[in-house]
């Protein structure tokens, strides 16, 4: 037939393995595939677009003559292991998301004269946490007792986002590509990821983690970027890769989290209750209990022991609450509060066209107008 179309064997091929799957795998749920591969047949145009979609790959990419070499723009770390070069297409097309977001917004601030953050990169060359966490406190303008005033470490983490973005740093909470709930982001895989931009540094938490998690990946994030460095992480058990890098903003998190000295003192006061020291010091249990590892207070098998007991019940508490939710208030966490009002100030002023403003959200029509007109 006229449409049909010669396309390279093992474009097909990786593609399929691309998207996480093998060819018998996927035949079962794409079975006209098998004949392609075989020379059977050949595809048309209709098909190959099905195809696209389903392997997750840009149409355009189906004609080239031999796969393309993709790799990570930033480095992956691994807490068993050293940097990944392969991760999911899920994690990969996050990160390219958010790049493009982020390309586009450092145009956009460059153009209406903004200036570079100064804490970008303000100690690439330094390993000094205790100059580290004062300069974030101070930038964040936070005192070290700050998480006090908080009735739970949910408000307090609130409270810290709410800086954090107010400071110019794009902030993204999501657990799937966008808004596809068929595209998940596993945890073990990518509980977060910096892009850091001196102009529009981005910080990604996966929003499948544990809540009670999540601060940790914050604060982590945060030393990443006054040292600097983009990078990905599992972050395992809460445990940093074995690298310089990550085992200093590592170390950063946990004293701008839980200062050590402070909390010498309250674990002698109530030792080894970590309930005690989680609503003194507003972060969770888990945290705590990291804490009480690093400073000798609990041995490693004690602190797993306590991770996996400390998992199970957040786990059967998150399944127990379900899915769902406001559907705008979770936008407003996967856009970032930051961010969507550049887009929408940018709309507004007719430097940046509907069509733009859609792709950049991934809103369109009437949920893009709604959130912009009254969610915002």
């Amino acid at each position: 037939m006229a449409n049909e179309i010669n396309i390279n064997p093992n474009i097909l091929t990786w593609a399929i393995t691309r998207a996480g799957y093998d060819v018998p795998t996927f035949a079962e749920k794409f079975p006209k595939i098998l004949k392609w591969l075989e020379g059977q047949k050949k595809p048309t145009v209709k098909q190959l677009e099905e195809f696209s979609k389903k392997v997750y790959l840009p149409f355009g990419y189906l004609f080239l003559p031999q796969p393309p070499q993709e790799r990570l723009p930033i480095p992956f770390f691994r807490t068993n292991g050293n940097q990944g070069d392969h991760i999911s297409i899920n994690v990969y097309d996050t990160i390219l998301l958010l790049q493009q977001r982020q390309d586009w917004l450092k145009n956009y601030l460059q153009d209406n004269d903004f200036q570079p953050l100064p804490f970008v990169g303000k100690f690439r060359n330094s390993n000094d946490v205790t100059a580290i966490v004062a300069d974030i406190r101070q930038t964040l303008q936070l005192p070290e007792n700050w998480a006090s005033q908080f009735k739970t470490w949910q408000e307090a983490q609130d409270h810290l986002v709410l800086h954090i973005e107010d400071k110019g740093i794009i902030t993204i909470f999501n657990g799937i590509v966008e808004n596809n709930t068929h595209r998940p982001i596993p945890v073990d895989e990518c509980r977060g990821f910096v892009l850091v931009d001196e102009y529009a540094p981005f910080m990604f938490v996966n929003n499948s983690d544990f809540k009670s998690a999540q601060m940790f990946t914050i604060v982590h994030e945060l030393a990443h970027i006054w040292t600097g460095h983009s990078a990905g992480f599992d972050f395992r058990r809460l445990q940093p890769a074995n690298d310089p890098i990550e085992m200093l903003c590592d170390k950063v998190a946990a004293e701008f989290l839980v200062p050590a000295q402070e909390f010498d003192e309250v674990w002698n006061h109530r030792p080894n209750n970590f309930a005690y020291a989680s609503r003194y010091f507003k972060v969770s249990e888990i945290v705590i209990a990291r804490r009480a590892l690093d400073t000798g207070k609990i041995s490693r098998p004690q602190f797993f022991d306590f991770y996996e007991e400390y998992s199970n019940r957040e786990f059967a508490k998150k399944e127990s609450q379900g899915s769902g939710g406001d559907f705008y208030a979770t936008t407003k966490k996967r856009i970032s509060i930051t961010f969507a009002s550049h887009v929408h100030q940018a709309v507004k002023s007719g430097s940046l066209l509907y069509r733009d403003a859609y792709k950049l959200t991934g809103l369109k029509g009437d949920t893009f107008e709604n959130f912009f007109s009254k969610h915002l």
